[in-house]
């Protein structure tokens, strides 16, 4: 990753993360993760390269008819959307519905701009992760329906992420502009590590690894790990 991209990643952690920012306009989170606010079936939106990490926002622009068909129809009801990676070879099969990861995550959508021409422009923040079981074939967009796999760290893993801190904030200071803002020390440990595992430039199935790891301090770690590789000098 180019330093001029890592500076960019950390202002949109920074900016999408902080206390106040998008998560002033979401209901209070729920103690169990999220889990308790997403439905049994939901929309999904399969992306090639964009991906979606818990309580971490995305801007999306939404312009192909089935899924200005899905925002339309989120927006009457619980504006909840959840987003998974396509796999590879999904380009034979983009119209119909090409194979995708199980493992996605759920967002709300907490900002909308319908365009003149009917395309929207959406904020959709994180909300939990989840696994597809099967989908629904009723609707010209994809229905899943779906098993909510929460990550509520207890009191252990929250000082396992506050140990981990120090030495990631270390790594993104070595790879980033010099003139770059370290993330807040405001910003909690969680949507840190989320946010990074989010906007850092990596590739797309190793950004699925790093959500399907199925705890925060796991992912922390990988984050770390792959951070150092970039910063070892070359043999």
């Amino acid at each position: 990753m180019g330093p001029y991209r890592l500076a960019c990643a950390l202002s949109i952690v920074g900016l999408l993360c902080a206390p106040g920012a998008v998560r002033a306009q979401l209901a209070t989170p729920d103690k169990a993760g999220g889990a308790g606010t997403l439905p049994a079936t939901i929309p999904i939106f399969p992306l090639q390269d964009v991906m979606l990490f818990p309580n971490v926002a995305r801007p999306l622009h939404i312009f192909e008819p089935r899924y200005r068909a899905m925002v339309a129809d989120a927006l009457k009801g619980n504006r909840i959307i959840g987003m998974v990676l396509l796999r590879a070879g999904y380009e034979a099969e983009y119209e119909g519905r090409p194979p995708i990861y199980s493992i996605g995550c759920a967002g709300r959508i907490t900002d909308v701009e319908e365009l003149p021409d009917g395309r929207y422009s959406i904020v959709l923040r994180g909300l939990v992760k989840f696994r597809v079981i099967s989908e629904d074939q009723s609707r010209p967009y994809r229905l899943a329906r779906v098993e909510a796999l929460p990550e509520v760290p207890d009191s252990a893993q929250r000082a396992a992420l506050r140990r981990q801190r120090p030495r990631l904030t270390e790594l993104l200071a070595k790879v980033a502009a010099p003139d770059s803002e370290p993330p807040p020390p405001a910003l909690p440990d969680e949507d840190l590590v989320n946010g990074l595992a989010q906007y850092l430039e990596v590739d797309p199935t190793e950004r699925q690894e790093l959500l399907e790891l199925t705890d925060l301090v796991s992912r922390s770690q990988a984050l770390i790990d792959l951070l150092e590789e970039r910063v070892r000098p070359p043999r």
